[in-house]
């Protein structure tokens, strides 16, 4: 059997509205696998994002423990958490949220950037990845002169630059016409594979989640 990279324990989450709580997951108890491919499904506001964040380590459950290698995230300190989220996951958001005022070349760099990698070793890796998803000539253009395609393709690279275990991707191609939807699915899968990575994918469509080799399902905040 895989070594069990990533697992989760009564995982629940609410969130105050006001005089209000939302309860958006109810007691989740996953395990992933490394290596695996798995999709994430269900109907908007039945939680995925919010499970992706907390596996994530961008958000904190109220109840259960995450475990990344057997090592509960709510041990790890301020600093080891940051270096977590940094080095060992990559992110890559249905908003792309790329920096407008940076080139491609710039927003892939970022993430090495943060952890403090060489400069140069940096840029070869980010016009490497650049270059395997297409963009080798769109290096120096800002998110405002790509398309959405073109951008998710630069978010998708900057995910990668520093190498991650773990890639999670929220609704990569909700913002995408079908036929670049289908690329870029086509891009994660090739690159899981290449760079031997694990990859979790929220969607809602079901065409997306039959690319993946298990799909688990999420329904008022319990998997289904």
């Amino acid at each position: 059997m895989n070594e069990i990279l990533l697992s989760a324990r009564g995982l629940k989450k609410t969130y105050s509205l006001g005089k209000r709580s939302l309860e958006v997951l109810r007691g989740v108890d996953l395990e992933i696998a490394r290596g695996d491919f798995v999709a994430l499904r269900g109907a908007s506001g039945t939680g995925k994002s919010t499970l992706l964040h907390l596996l994530g380590g961008l958000d904190t459950p109220n109840a259960g423990e995450i475990f990344f290698h057997g090592e509960k995230l709510s041990a790890f300190s301020e600093n080891k958490l940051t270096n977590f989220r940094n080095r060992r996951v990559g992110f890559v958001f249905q908003a792309y949220h790329l920096l407008p005022e940076l080139t491609a070349l710039e927003n892939v760099c970022l993430p090495g950037r943060i952890s403090r990698i060489a400069s140069g070793k940096i840029k070869i890796r980010a016009e490497e990845l650049l270059n395997r998803v297409g963009l080798k000539n769109r290096l120096d253009h800002k998110p405002s002169e790509l398309s959405g395609g073109e951008q998710q393709r630069v978010a998708i690279a900057r995910a990668l630059v520093n190498e991650p275990e773990l890639l999670l991707a929220d609704e990569p191609t909700g913002n995408l016409d079908s036929k670049t939807g289908e690329e870029i699915i086509e891009l994660l899968k090739t690159l899981r594979v290449e760079k031997n990575m694990t990859l979790i994918i929220a969607t809602h469509d079901a065409k997306v989640a039959a690319h993946a080799q298990r799909v688990i399902e999420l329904a008022d905040g319990r998997l289904a």
